[in-house]
């Protein structure tokens, strides 16, 4: 009998798909705040939006104007802001975590890179700050190096 042949020990793991019965409210909240983030960001989400304030404004001379009027839609624009605020958020962590995580991977797959920088969102400001600098560094010599040796048709 033959044996499968030895994985590498540089080979990611793969993620397996849960099921959608093992869902657990965490993610199914992250499921609905990526399907109505996309949805209020659409042209029809915006249409609907432009309706309630035209049909709001147009119901102001019907009803004289009134406070009550006036609260309609501060009450409802303060809700909804609120609650899209919290969704946007949820979805641009999300897609942030998942940045994140593929440029782990690329660093990871890359010989030359370092290792080092993966999970570099989790550093401290002061930490990101230091590396920031040696980062500024290195294109600081790499820009006086292009200015004293230029390269290209100018430069032959």
């Amino acid at each position: 009998m033959d044996k499968p042949p030895a994985k590498s020990t540089n080979e990611a793991p793969i993620a397996v798909p849960v099921a959608k019965k093992d869902l657990t409210v965490h993610a199914r909240f992250g499921r609905f705040a990526a399907a109505v983030s996309g949805w209020l960001g659409s042209t029809w989400a915006f249409a609907a939006a432009g309706l309630v304030v035209v049909s709001w404004a147009a119901t102001g001379p019907v009803l004289h104007f009134s406070q009550t009027w006036a609260q309609a839609i501060n009450t409802g624009t303060g809700i909804a802001t609120f609650l899209m605020v919290l969704l946007v958020q949820s979805t641009q962590n999300r897609d942030s975590r998942a940045i994140n995580l593929k440029l782990n991977e690329v660093i990871r797959a890359m010989d030359s890179a370092r290792n080092q920088l993966i999970d570099i969102e989790r550093l401290s400001d002061l930490e990101l700050d230091e590396m920031q600098a040696t980062y500024e560094k290195i294109k600081t010599g790499w820009t006086e190096r292009q200015k004293r040796n230029p390269r290209g048709p100018a430069g032959k």
